[in-house]
């Protein structure tokens, strides 16, 4: 693959990071935090001025009709400044399903709102990825019957919803009695229940406990066609774990800017940090793991781009996002000395968000176990595909 950037893709990078890196800031952050909802609605709606917002939206949908390559570029740069807006939860987990197997009229309801910067989507994966990391089937935990009409009755709980308490649409697997079933669920419908909880980056990702609610036969992706349930959720899976893999290159390249910034200038023993060996050896380190990130990264965005199977470059990916960006922010956080431990410093915002990311990735040994399967798989298909020739 080609990891060069061509005119449009390089454009979407520099119109993102005149924006985020513009207008936030630390103490904007940390403003931010102290809201109710801990969304910067004033960035949304400039991000949304910017035509920033519909990138991976269809032209049909009223958007720019780019792919998760620029979708990756728009969080990179969030991740720099770790703005506390639903940019991963709408744009990926909410708006690429629908516009992808959303019905005409799910679509034409919510993805012009989207571009606009007047409608949040998120999705409800967490439960569904936990099954899968321990080597389960990735089942939901939420049940649903089928109503003659097409019509979906769904009860159970979902946990961990990034965003919910401010999202139009929840998109929500459902266990039905003929397979899986991804619903497009109304927060504020009846049997909804919000819970408000909060993650390791001081973000709301609310509970949802669903109690008999009525969702349309519209409002179901792939048709509401059970048969294709896995396809959808693997689609919806490998996307929203290459879009955190792209907030973590941001988060941890800024991380190490501002610590290499901080070893030039702190001085010991009449002399800076930076000059020390171990100081040196740690940034590097830091900065091979950024590049072992960044580089499987676009591998991934870039496979899925292009119609390929994109399962273990995405397996890849997350393995690094998680294992190694982890181990750059503790890194970062260490090279400050006690700096790193004040919370009111910068750095320790960009440790909490790098450690939140390691979380809704997975553990590293989850995703190893998840590539092993993987690679096992497709030696025995390998291996029954040769058996299989007559000799």
């Amino acid at each position: 693959m080609d990891f060069t950037f061509n005119e449009e893709q390089t454009a979407v990078r520099e119109a993102a990071e005149g924006i985020l890196t513009g207008l936030v800031d630390s103490d904007r952050v940390q403003e931010v935090e102290a809201t109710d909802d801990r969304v910067d609605r004033a960035l949304w709606a400039e991000l949304a001025k910017a035509d920033l917002l519909g990138l991976g939206i269809p032209t049909a949908d009223g958007g720019g009709g780019y792919g998760m390559v620029e979708l990756c570029l728009l969080l990179e740069a969030q991740g720099k400044v770790v703005a506390p807006i639903p940019l991963w939860a709408t744009l990926v987990l909410g708006a690429l399903p629908i516009a992808e197997f959303g019905s005409d009229a799910l679509r034409s309801a919510l993805l012009p709102g989207v571009t606009a910067g007047d409608v949040i989507l998120t999705a409800a994966l967490a439960d569904v990825a936990d099954d899968i990391a321990v080597g389960g089937p990735g089942r939901p935990s939420v049940c649903a019957g089928v109503n003659d009409d097409g019509s979906l009755v769904i009860s159970g709980t979902v946990h961990a919803v990034p965003y919910a308490h401010v999202a139009h649409r929840v998109l929500v697997p459902v266990a039905t009695p003929d397979g899986v079933v991804v619903a497009s669920v109304d927060p504020q419908a009846a049997g909804v229940t919000v819970e408000r909880a909060l993650t390791t980056n001081r973000e709301i990702h609310p509970h949802l406990h669903l109690d008999g609610v009525v969702v349309g036969a519209d409002d179901l992706l792939a048709g509401g066609d059970a048969a294709r349930g896995d396809e959808v959720l693997s689609w919806i899976l490998n996307r929203a774990q290459t879009g955190l893999c792209a907030l973590q290159v941001g988060v941890t390249e800024s991380a190490l800017a501002q610590t290499a910034e901080y070893l030039n200038t702190r001085e010991q023993f009449g002399v800076p940090l930076a000059t020390f060996q171990a100081t040196k050896m740690r940034a590097a380190d830091a900065a091979i793991d950024i590049e072992a990130i960044r580089v499987t990264t676009w591998q991934a965005a870039w496979r899925l781009d292009n119609g390929l199977n994109a399962d273990r470059a995405v397996n890849v990916a997350a393995w690094f996002a998680s294992e190694s960006g982890q181990r750059v922010v503790f890194s970062t956080q260490h090279l400050h000395g006690g700096m790193g431990a004040d919370i009111s410093y910068p750095i320790h915002r960009f440790f909490l968000w790098g450690k939140q990311i390691e979380l809704l990735l997975g553990s590293p040994s989850s995703q190893l176990a998840r590539l092993g399967r993987q690679v096992a798989a497709g030696l025995a298909t390998g291996l029954a595909a040769t058996e299989a020739v007559p000799a």
